[in-house]
C-alpha cells in the first residue's frame, strides 16, 4: 500500500504524469514497463527475431509501446494506401469510383498485391503516400517503390489506427467508416494476428519472406474488443523462421498487450 503522500509515476506511451496518491489507493501501473515484462518472455530464445508492439485503450486513452525499431510493413501498408486514396477523393470533393472501390476491397479484404502496385502508381507514388501519411500524423514511416519494403514503427501504426478508428482525423467520418468496414471483412484465411486478442475485430495483416535471409516479416494491426474494452493494437516483427511460427508469436504478443490493460485495473 502507498504511504499517505507517496508520488507515483504513470507512463502512457510518450507521456509521463506525476500523480500524488493518498492512503488506501492502489498504485498506477507503468504500462510501458508492464508491456515489456509481458512480451519479453514470449521472445526469449527466439534468436534473431525482433518484435515491437503498441496498444491503445480507446476508452481511457491509455497507451503503451514496447520496442521502437523500424520494420518492413509488408501488406499492412495497404491500409495507408487506401487512406491516401480516400484523402485524395475528399480533396477532390468526390466519392470513390466503382473501380477504386473494387481495388480497395481487393487490397484489404484479400490482400491483392497487383492492385496495390497499381494504386501506388495511381496516387502518385511513394512521395504521395508519404504526404498522405504526414497528414495523418505519421512521423516514422517512409514509403518505398517496392511498397512492402516501406519502413514503419509500431507507434506509427498506432497513429494510423487512431486516424481510422478515432474521431480526430483528416479522414472524414464516411472515409473512416468505409475503411473500417473493409478491415472487418478480411477473408477467412487472413483473420489471424490481433484478432486472437479479442472479438469484434477489424484488421490487416502483412507477411513477407525476405529473399536475402529466407526469414519472414509478420505483422498485424487492427482493433479488438476484450474484457469490456476496445483496443487498437499493432504488432510488427521480423527475423521469423517460418510464417507459421511468426503468426503464433504475433498472436501471443497481441494477447499479452491487450492483457496488460486488464491487469492495470
Amino acid at each position: 500500500m502507498l504511504s499517505r503522500r507517496q508520488v507515483r509515476i504513470v507512463r502512457t506511451g510518450r507521456r509521463t504524469d506525476r500523480v500524488t496518491a493518498t492512503e488506501g489507493e492502489e498504485p498506477e501501473v507503468d504500462l510501458d514497463t508492464a508491456l515489456t515484462a509481458a512480451v519479453e518472455p514470449l521472445t526469449a530464445g527466439a534468436d534473431g527475431v525482433r518484435v515491437s508492439v503498441a496498444v491503445l485503450d480507446t476508452g481511457s486513452g491509455a497507451r503503451a509501446v514496447h520496442g521502437d525499431g523500424s520494420f518492413d510493413t509488408a501488406s499492412v501498408v495497404k491500409v495507408d494506401l487506401v487512406a491516401a486514396l480516400l484523402l485524395i477523393a475528399q480533396d477532390e470533393g468526390r466519392a470513390l469510383t466503382a473501380v477504386e472501390r473494387e481495388c480497395a476491397a481487393a487490397m484489404i479484404e484479400r490482400s491483392d498485391n497487383a492492385r496495390t502496385t497499381v494504386l501506388l502508381r495511381e496516387i502518385g507514388g511513394p512521395a504521395a503516400l508519404d504526404a498522405a501519411n504526414a497528414r495523418l500524423g505519421l512521423t516514422g514511416t517512409t514509403a518505398a517503390h517496392a511498397w512492402g519494403l516501406t519502413r514503419t514503427t509500431a507507434a506509427d501504426r498506432l497513429t494510423l489506427l487512431r486516424a481510422v478508428f478515432g474521431t480526430e482525423s483528416e479522414l472524414s467520418a464516411e472515409s473512416r467508416a468505409y475503411l473500417r468496414g473493409l478491415m472487418e471483412r478480411v477473408e477467412a484465411g487472413q483473420r489471424w494476428g490481433v484478432s486472437a486478442a479479442g472479438d469484434r475485430w477489424a484488421l490487416k495483416n502483412g507477411w513477407m519472406p525476405r529473399t536475402t535471409t529466407g526469414l519472414w516479416d509478420i505483422n498485424s494491426i487492427g482493433r479488438v474488443r476484450a474484457d469490456g474494452r476496445t483496443c487498437l493494437v499493432a504488432v510488427l516483427s521480423d527475423g521469423q523462421p517460418t510464417k507459421e511460427s511468426g503468426i503464433a508469436l504475433v498472436e501471443a504478443v497481441a494477447k499479452a498487450a491487450v492483457g496488460v490493460f486488464g491487469r492495470a485495473r
